[in-house]
């Protein structure tokens, strides 16, 4: 029988088929939606998951050290610690969204931060760019460790073999690739400083892109994804975990209506046809991509968008 592994649910438990749509390996898997607190959850992780992470996935690409240029560097500089005129004035026009998100954890340049689901150390490397010292990285997929510039590293290592205390514990659209949600978060609870935060950036249920798509919902990411959680869900494990959300900030993009839209008409996203790949020979219009943009702003400034950050601390 199947149980939510959320909230123990076993009644509304809503069964989809779900194809893996990235490279279009179109292999078809099963998930269930918990009607009780809205969580979407693989119903068996593949025992060949290792395979769905190849090479080229998109994470594990080797970072290119390029330098942010001057204007980059000033509004994220501003976006993260709140500093620089000019980048005040950049961060208006061109907003900064990841950066802003994580200067809701009030970090400064001495700060203990840890990235889980790192891949390559991409934003690692940019988050030092701009000023922070104690960065690590961790994420069980990667081939090997990796040393970064400056001292910095990920390790091919799962949350749940670190030790020390961080001061902000970041998952960037890694949380849905946990098999273990609910000790995750015991494990984050555990590793945080008293005054840290966690930011759990995710695909969300709760919103209209679900809603709407449904097995075409191009974040479900069949079968990287094993759970899509909704902001029920993330409370329930949060307060069992002696953890509050603070706050939901919605993130979504045009990607959830043009990704949708290519699932249901059959073209993988890592295929010539993609719009990720060619635009230009895509099924969509320069209009139909601007109106993808702006009904992604409406939905969010909604709390509807199909991406969101969850902010986190312990409970005072």
């Amino acid at each position: 029988m199947k149980k939510c592994a959320v909230c123990n649910s076993v009644d509304g438990l809503k069964t989809y088929f779900v194809r893996e749509m990235m490279f279009g390996f179109r292999d078809e898997f099963e998930y269930f939606h918990c009607s009780n607190c809205n969580c979407l959850q693989i119903a068996e992780i593949p025992e060949n998951i290792q395979d769905y992470y190849p090479d080229n996935y998109y994470s594990f690409q080797k970072p290119e050290l390029k330098k942010l240029g001057y204007l980059r560097k000033k509004r994220d500089t501003y976006a993260l610690l709140g500093k620089g005129l000019i980048g005040k004035l950049l961060n208006l026009y061109l907003p900064g969204t990841k950066l802003e998100i994580l200067s809701e954890a009030q970090i400064n340049a001495k700060s203990n931060i840890l990235d889980v689901g790192s891949g390559n150390g991409k934003l690692l490397l940019e988050l030092n760019e701009i000023g922070l010292e104690n960065l690590m990285g961790v994420d069980p997929y990667v081939i090997h460790d990796l040393e970064l510039t400056n001292g910095i590293k990920v390790f091919k290592k799962t949350i749940h073999e670190i030790t020390g205390q961080y001061d902000l514990i970041m998952f960037h659209h890694s949380f849905e690739h946990m098999s273990d949600p609910r000790e995750t978060l015991n494990t984050v609870s555990r590793l945080l400083s008293p005054n840290g935060y966690c930011i759990i950036r995710v695909p969300t249920t709760s919103s209209y892109a679900w809603n709407h798509y449904k097995e075409n919902w191009v974040q479900l990411d069949a079968p990287r994804h094993f759970f899509l959680h909704s902001v029920e869900s993330m409370k329930i494990l949060a307060e069992e975990n002696n953890l509050v959300i603070e706050k939901v900030i919605y993130d979504s993009t045009a990607f959830q209506f043009w990704g949708s839209e290519q699932n249901a008409h059959d073209i993988p996203l890592k295929t010539e046809k993609s719009y990720a790949i060619n635009p230009e020979k895509s099924i969509f219009s320069k209009e139909d991509i601007k109106q993808y943009k702006e009904r992604a702003k409406e939905l969010n400034k909604t709390n509807q968008g199909d991406a969101c950050a969850f902010i986190l601390r312990h409970k005072k």
